[in-house]
């Protein structure tokens, strides 16, 4: 129940029946440029300078061939040589290649333990290539790791904070090659929204025409499904200043009705358009609740008796709620102020949320995670 009145808590100036729910937006805030999307970046690498939390070489033999190509490659021979510390850990390196990135600029990386080690507090990631889909390296990766996680441990206890096993390297990788595509070798421009809907891709749609046909003196925009509306560039434009010009235009941005549940948290979201028909809930518990309290019998004295365990069981059992209450939501609000009405729980709110929609009485898409 207190997640459903922190819903209309929030909603509390929520519109009436009739008014539409739709919210002004900026382009850039509802939509991305498909030409403008990360590329992810993947390499596999070692790091050095663990104070013993790094992989046990017995149970890692990648980390004692990786360390020993490596060290090969730097002139140094390994051969009839075997090394048991556990100062090196094998790790995979993985980063977001950022759009239009040049080379020379800097991203970070995000650095996993492969192996068994404990931990990479302390540890320096080793020179790592960093490839693309393609098969091409893009970026070198190398620095000093950052881990948020501690884990401290002693010979009767242990305490462990967060993830010691995943670090981060800021700024840690360089970018040696660029993207082979160019902006400005683009035709068009390829709005795609974040949120698929088809009302907003055409609202999108007559915002940028009504202001090609100020500036350019003709439409440009078409609405290619509910998630892509493309833009053609006017001759006289310049891709980038196009770019910049459209993305601060205002939309009615709009959604579909939707209520989304988390039944391990007990979290429920209802969105601002959810209805329902007018229908009747009866919503009861029943708790059981088995207590024993075994008694301990003790023999008389001189009766060379023995001490017995005599069980005793108490048995309760109580029903709270039974109500039966009118649901009719032509709205947010009277939703809410229903559904608290009954005076449930979360998790019996989830319930009722879910035979309503078997009942097809709740109009909108019930989403479970």
């Amino acid at each position: 129940m207190a997640a459903i009145a922190l819903v209309g808590a929030l909603l509390a100036t929520a519109p009436a029946v009739g008014q539409t729910n739709s919210v002004s937006a900026r382009i850039k805030d509802i939509a991305s440029l498909q030409a403008g999307r990360e590329n992810q970046l993947i390499g596999y690498g070692l790091v050095v300078g663990l104070q013993g939390s790094g992989d046990s070489l017995r149970s890692s033999p990648f980390t004692d061939q990786s360390m020993r190509a490596m060290l090969q490659n730097l002139g140094i021979s390994t051969q009839g040589s075997q090394s048991n510390a556990k100062n090196v850990a094998a790790v995979m390196v993985t980063a977001n290649l950022p759009p239009f990135a040049s080379p020379g600029s800097r991203i970070d990386v995000t650095v996993s333990s492969l192996g068994d080690a404990t931990s990479l507090r302390g540890g320096t990631l080793v020179m790592t290539s960093l490839s693309g889909a393609d098969g091409q390296i893009y970026a070198v990766a190398q620095g000093a790791l950052v881990v948020s996680g501690f884990s401290a441990q002693g010979q009767a206890a242990t305490l462990t904070e967060g993830v010691t096993t995943s670090a981060r390297v800021p700024n840690g990788a360089i970018i040696e090659r660029e993207l082979p595509s160019k902006f400005k070798d683009s035709v068009n421009l390829v709005l795609q929204l974040r949120n698929p809907d088809f009302s907003t891709a055409v609202r999108v749609s007559d915002t940028v025409n009504s202001f090609a046909k100020r500036r350019y003196g003709g439409p440009i925009a078409e609405a290619r499904d509910s998630q892509e509306v493309v833009v053609q560039k006017p001759r006289s434009a310049d891709l980038a200043r196009l770019m910049a010009e459209l993305e601060n235009l205002v939309v009615e941005a709009d959604t579909p009705a939707k209520v989304v549940i988390n039944e391990r948290t007990g979290t429920i979201v209802i969105g601002a358009d959810v209805k329902i028909s007018r229908v009747a809930v009866s919503y009861g518990t029943l708790t059981v609740q088995v207590t024993e309290t075994p008694q301990i019998i003790q023999p008389e004295p001189f009766s060379r008796g023995e001490t017995a365990v005599q069980p005793q069981t108490d048995i309760m059992a109580m029903k709270d709620g039974g109500q039966v209450a009118i649901l009719n939501g032509p709205d947010l609000r009277t939703l809410v102020a229903g559904l608290n009405g009954i005076g449930v729980k979360p998790d019996g709110i989830i319930a009722i949320l879910q035979g309503i929609k078997s009942a097809g009485a709740l109009q909108a898409e019930l989403v479970l995670q």
